[in-house]
């Protein structure tokens, strides 16, 4: 018989997501894959885990190949979930567990429910202590009885009793009688498979036995006649002696009565994966208040209360590489952002308590986490190495962008050399093994590496980018600039653009739709077929959004 199981995994770390932003770019996925490496080394108690919101373009992908890192989690929201909240240690009990054992098990627990299961684990039930106050409450001036057959060695150990005759296996059931005063009276009542419960009274031991009990429990550790034991043995009557009085006795009869009897057969079940919204309403609704965490086989692997969805911690997390709303994961409002490091302007996200937030005018978000590595006395692994060196020549377009910074070019001097590799080499590999989109959609095109922008007035602008060598391209700029006005007649947004980046000639064709008065006066010039000529042009963080957004 399972008396417990104290259903717990190890005791999780503390967990933080490392969170770039959406349509992410190379510098979003290295910036998590490395910052989360080095935020562990630091603080190993805590668990760091580095998450992307969408898809990975084939830049990312291929740097990911050629530094052989992990593709990261995908993490579609960041909202409360019941894994995150529920209690993982909680005992357990088979349907077998007698009523007494499941009852103290649930106080032990300080919980007022417990998870019944079948031999595989399974979830069945769950008995909860409203239901077991209420069965004692409602009995009447009649006599109690069993709830379900019970097994004679059962019935013994609950009355922490000695077995003097009959079978250990065999099953009980029926009314629960104590023999003591008003004896004639009683035994006119008590039927064939009854329970008796007698003091040191042989007369009533030997009646009882006569009306064809089923057990007779003998109180007070009474020392039991021979007479009675030889009766017993001819009528298979088990026989059991306990040194509780016999009122204490016949109570604790019933509550040998196996958990499944009053268990709920139908209990409120939820998944980790649910949220918490959607089940909290359940919970306060429900009898016992709680819900059963299942995993897909139907076994119990925590438990949410009442108690543990008032005011749950939020789920937690580090933001790299940007910090606008619109940008970031779905659900950031209800989630604890601890820290913000980006190579951006200051965005629109608010925090509800003050953080940790670096916004350095370098080429790279990657830069600064290699700077954090060198200042820490740390060397980034063999994969992130990889992955920031990407990222910065990535951004910088191999250190020729406007945007570079002295510091960029040390950092890409570092990481080369850690990895014994020219980096001007490496970079040029990267662009030319991913700039050729000839096989993609001009909506694929657009929504590669796609950034939002919240404006003043709260309406927002898209600006995107796809870095190229040559122009072959611009044949396609009247599906790009259809994707384009297809992209703002769906989101409402004020003006998209996507900026077509020679990496060789070091320029750039702006393809507008929208408010193409705004892309006039933004860049003082006049749109021509749909797109404006930006010679010189390479960043969108320094060149292309500050003007747009200005001229809004």
């Amino acid at each position: 018989m399972q008396l417990s199981d104290p259903r717990s995994r190890h005791h999780r770390p503390e967990r933080i997501y490392v969170s770039g932003h959406r349509n992410p770019d190379t510098d979003s996925i290295a910036s998590a894959i490395a910052y989360a490496e080095l935020k562990s080394r630091l603080d190993p108690d805590t668990e760091y885990v580095p998450v992307r919101l969408g898809e990975l373009n084939p830049q990312t992908t291929w740097a990911l190949e050629r530094s052989g890192a992990e593709i990261p989690r995908l993490l579609v929201h960041i909202m409360l979930r019941a894994g995150d909240v529920m209690r993982e240690e909680f005992p357990v009990a088979d349907a077998e567990t007698p009523l007494r054992v499941a009852g103290q098990m649930m106080v032990d627990a300080g919980l007022d429910l417990l998870p019944v299961v079948d031999g595989d684990g399974v979830l069945t039930g769950v008995l909860a202590e409203r239901a077991l106050a209420r069965r004692y409450v409602r009995e009447s001036g009649e006599a109690s009885h069993l709830l379900a057959p019970t097994s004679v060695g059962t019935l013994a150990d609950t009355l922490s009793g000695e077995l003097l005759a009959g079978d250990r296996d065999a099953k009980v059931d029926g009314r629960v009688w104590v023999l003591a005063r008003q004896l004639d009276a009683i035994l006119g009542d008590v039927s064939p498979g009854d329970v008796a419960v007698v003091g040191d009274r042989h007369d009533a031991q030997l009646r009882a036995l006569e009306l064809g009990i089923s057990t007779l429990v003998i109180s007070n550790g009474t020392t039991v006649p021979d007479a009675t034991l030889e009766l017993a043995r001819k009528t298979g009557t088990p026989v059991i002696v306990t040194p509780l009085d016999s009122y204490v006795a016949g109570r604790m009869t019933t509550l040998s009565s196996p958990c499944q009897a009053i268990a709920d057969r139908e209990p409120l079940t939820a998944r980790a994966r649910d949220l918490v919204a959607d089940i909290s309403e359940d919970v306060k609704d429900v009898s016992y208040r709680a819900a059963v965490v299942v995993d897909r086989a139907g076994r119990p692997i925590g438990l949410v209360t009442r108690a543990d969805l008032v005011a749950p911690r939020p789920r937690r997390v580090i933001l790299v590489d940007h910090a606008e709303s619109a940008q970031s994961v779905e659900g950031i409002d209800e989630a604890e952002i601890v820290e913000i490091l980006d190579h951006h302007h200051i965005g629109s996200i608010e925090t509800t308590h003050p953080v940790r937030a670096t916004f350095d005018p370098v080429g790279s978000t990657s830069t600064l986490i290699a700077e954090q590595f060198l200042a820490t006395g740390q060397e980034p692994s063999p994969q992130a190495a990889g992955m920031l060196l990407a990222a910065i020549l990535s951004d910088t377009v191999i250190l020729s962008s406007p945007t570079t910074t002295p510091r960029d070019e040390a950092a890409v001097t570092d990481l080369g050399e850690q990895l014994g590799i020219d980096p001007r080499d490496y970079g040029r590999e990267m662009f030319e093994a991913t700039s050729d989109v000839s096989g993609l959609k001009a909506s694929e095109i657009l929504a590669r590496d796609l950034k939002a922008y919240e404006l003043s007035s709260g309406q927002t602008i898209c600006i995107g980018q796809i870095e190229t060598v040559g122009d072959a391209i611009m044949s396609r700029v009247d599906e790009l600039r259809e994707a384009a006005e297809d992209r703002v007649a769906k989101d409402g947004h004020r003006l998209v653009a996507l900026m077509v980046t020679d990496v060789a000639t070091g320029g750039t064709n702006l393809v507008v739709a929208g408010d193409l008065a705004l892309a006039a006066r933004a860049f003082n010039t006049d749109i021509s077929g749909g797109y404006i000529e930006l010679p010189g042009v390479m960043s969108r963080k320094k060149q292309v959004a500050p003007p747009l957004m200005k001229a809004a």
